[in-house]
């Protein structure tokens, strides 16, 4: 269990496969898939059995314990409870995998884990697309087809639903690449973790820094050649985050901090209303639509549900079941049924109601809290005794920071790697509270 090669290969294959779900789910199929998870799962769970001296179920943060007993309490008033249940076990796997990384590893074994699992996602994409322009010379459709699609039942094929639609060589002309992913907007985000990990190498002086510039700028090219509209502002608000957090480092005294952060408000007040007063202007230059892009159609569709049990919910489900009412016949874009509501508030608040709501909301707030208290306070391990800054210590702050905003467009937050990276966080930055400085 603590051999080298575990301790490096486990958490980079655990982050390889929630940041790149659909590549397993295109090329082994769901049961292939499911099959995978359950035995990370269970390495995750003999993780804590192992370091079971260095947590305790009592000293989670209690958030995240009500979060879960809600989605299980769900099941008595679901619309369609066995789904529930069923997403339950997906929910109750991720967490369990967070609550194992988090207690068995630490921050710079997960920033080198991270790092390690983005090389991956993002050297093999651009293989696979040159794979796919080069060679293969046209769209290509994932080798197992999402549940309930026959594509030869189909005579035009949507484009969403090709794993890549060959545009390496048009995204001069407007063409998106999707890589192994295959989706552009998963890539873009996928680059922008990347952007966050190569960079705090960089500026750590890790093992891995003198790969770190050339991945940062294979990072960004992936970034440009996906070019997702909602990514780009995430990566302006990480930057503005990891600013902001430079300046509060450097600010000595009481009130050096005082106008710091008074300065930060301020600068986040004027950009919010800005961004309010300027949005026609502001998707017009990101290229968006001001329904951004169909998602607004979608958006109220899933709140005309959300309305009609607004306290509850419909029932937890995680990512949607196609051939489940409601969702069978719910949201179609461009001839593809949609899986998700495209926001992960609204579909939070379809699922588990304004109870859920509110339980996430402070989960998330609390977790980046702690997150920003650890980026911006001095390492102390004995009394009176400070440490320098480590680079590490951002990663929680950023990567939830680019989390919400993708949030705003996507329910990834909910699932996959934005389920388990926030449970990682908010464990973790949880059982800082709790170490005491030694004497």
């Amino acid at each position: 269990m603590e051999r080298r090669w575990f301790r490096v290969g486990y958490p980079a294959l655990m982050l390889f496969t929630v940041l790149a779900g659909d590549a397993w789910r295109y090329t082994i199929g769901w049961f292939g898939w499911a099959g995978l998870a359950l035995i990370l799962t269970g390495f995750a769970a003999a993780l804590l059995v192992h370091h079971r001296s260095r947590w305790a179920f009592g000293r989670l943060p209690y958030p995240l314990i009500a979060f879960v007993t809600l989605a299980l309490l769900s099941t008595l008033w679901s619309y369609y409870p066995s789904f529930t249940l069923l997403g339950f076990a997906g929910l109750l796997a991720t967490v369990v995998s967070g609550i194992g990384l988090a207690v068995a590893f630490s921050w710079d074994e997960l920033l080198s884990a991270l790092g390690t699992a983005v090389r991956w996602i993002l050297g093999l994409s651009f293989v696979f697309e040159l794979y796919v322009s080069l060679i293969h010379r046209g769209p290509i459709l994932p080798l197992i087809p999402q549940p309930g699609i026959d594509y030869s039942t189909l005579t035009d094929i949507p484009k969403m639903l090709y794993w890549s639609r060959n545009e390496l060589f048009q995204v001069l002309n407007g063409g998106k690449i999707q890589g192994i992913v295959g989706n552009s907007v998963l890539l873009s985000f996928v680059a922008l973790i990347g952007i966050i990990v190569f960079a705090l190498e960089f500026a750590g002086g890790t093992a891995k820094r003198r790969w770190s510039l050339p991945w940062l700028g294979i990072a960004v090219l992936a970034l440009a050649f996906s070019r997702s509209a909602t990514i780009v502002v995430a990566l302006a608000v990480v930057i503005v985050v990891a600013l902001a957090v430079v300046l509060v480092r450097r600010a000595h005294t009481t009130r050096a901090k005082t106008v710091t952060y008074s300065a930060i408000l301020g600068v986040v007040v004027v950009t919010a209303v800005s961004a309010v007063m300027l949005q026609k202007q502001l998707l017009a230059a990101l290229g968006k639509s001001e329904d951004f892009t169909g998602r607004f159609d979608i958006w109220v569709t899933v709140i005309h549900l959300a309305q009609q049990r607004p306290v509850l919910g419909w029932g937890w489900i995680s990512q949607w079941v196609p051939w489940v009412a409601p969702f069978d016949n719910l949201v179609f874009r461009n001839g593809v049924r949609q899986l998700h509501a495209h926001n992960a508030w609204i579909d939070l608040w379809f699922q588990l109601g304004v109870i859920g709501l509110i339980i996430f909301g402070v989960l998330v707030l609390s977790t980046f809290a702690r997150s920003w208290q650890l980026a911006v306070d001095r390492p102390q391990h004995r009394a009176n005794v400070v440490l320098p800054y480590t680079v590490e210590t951002l990663l929680p702050l950023l990567v939830i920071a680019a989390l919400l905003v993708q949030g705003v467009a996507e329910s990834k937050l909910l699932v996959e790697f934005g389920m388990l990276f926030l449970v990682i966080a908010a464990v973790k930055t949880k059982g800082r509270e709790s170490v005491q400085p030694l004497l």
